[in-house]
């Protein structure tokens, strides 16, 4: 098959996955009585100021000396920078930071195209035992990760990794059962006759699933990446069980490591510890907002096509 031909089936199996009719229900929406519309509106106003109080008090508190830090209020009485002057000085953020975003890209990339590969053997490809093979994959889901967490540690330790960064991503090249799940959910509703036909062109398992299956699935493999950067980003249990050196801290595992410095011990200096938290979600926040509209159209056609 030409990489013309290719492209052209391709533009035909977008448009095919693509086009579908918007639901009803948007229509519906716009026909609501006003006074829905108004109480629906508040509703969701009132929800979004309650979930995002929070973070807003975090950020308040990073602008106020230490002694109005518990204060609750949102605009600070004195206005300052020194907070975070002295997170820079205290600890090597940077590091931490370098060192969490290098985690998070290998652990996201390797569970994506490991989870997917596997979830497209799953979908495409009829073999005995197909069935009783995925219902292992899915109740692997069941066990608690406790259960796992020394045999896991002893088989690093005896690989000499501990105390290094590799066992926080490198399990996740044999995938997740939950990724694997959503994978093929979604390659389950692709039309098979699309590759039906590039075999026929002489199409490879490989080549369909690359040029023809990955194109397609974009959304729930950008949704599948998010998840895993995002619970990788937040991973607490496995620096701490993994890491020794602070230089190879990540960022979970400095700002516990920083709670316990300024937190704990009659030393209360909670303003650094406030002022370290608003900086480390800083990164994640941006990632949602760039990568949002993606975020909710693979969720949303995830949903459709499961």
């Amino acid at each position: 098959m030409t990489s013309t031909e290719a492209g052209a089936r391709l533009e035909v199996a977008e448009r095919a996955v693509t086009n579908e009719p918007r639901p009803h229900y948007r229509r519906d929406r716009s026909k609501r009585p006003l006074p829905v519309k108004i109480i629906v509106g508040v509703l969701l106003v009132a929800f979004t100021a309650l979930f995002i109080y929070p973070f807003i008090w975090l950020i308040s508190a990073s602008f106020k000396p230490r002694g109005e830090v518990f204060d609750n209020k949102i605009i600070p009485d004195t206005f300052t920078l020194e907070n975070y002057v002295r997170v820079w000085q205290e600890a090597p953020l940077a590091l931490w930071i370098f060192n969490t975003v290098l985690v998070t890209v290998l652990a996201a990339t390797a569970v994506t195209i490991s989870s997917a590969m596997v979830a497209w053997g799953f979908a495409y490809f009829r073999f005995k035992g197909r069935g009783p093979l995925f219902g292992v994959v899915l109740a692997t889901m069941m066990l608690p990760g406790a259960v796992t967490m020394v045999p896991v540690f002893l088989i690093w330790n005896q690989l000499g990794q501990v105390g290094t960064l590799t066992p926080l991503w490198a399990q996740n090249i044999f995938g997740s059962a939950f990724y694997i799940f959503l994978l093929r959910q979604f390659f389950l509703g692709l039309p098979r006759d699309i590759f039906e036909a590039a075999r026929v062109d002489g199409a490879s398992n490989w080549r369909m699933f690359s040029r023809i299956a990955v194109p397609l699935c974009r959304p729930a493999l950008i949704v599948t990446l998010i998840f895993e950067f995002q619970a990788s980003w937040t991973n607490l249990m496995a620096p701490l069980i993994y890491l020794r050196d602070s230089d190879t801290f990540t960022v979970p595992r400095g700002l516990k490591a920083m709670l316990d410095q300024f937190g704990f011990g009659g030393n209360w200096n909670w303003e650094i510890v406030v002022t370290a938290s608003v900086i480390t979600t800083i990164p994640m926040i941006i990632l949602f907002f760039l990568a949002q509209r993606h975020f909710v159209e693979g969720i949303a056609t995830t949903g459709v096509k499961g």
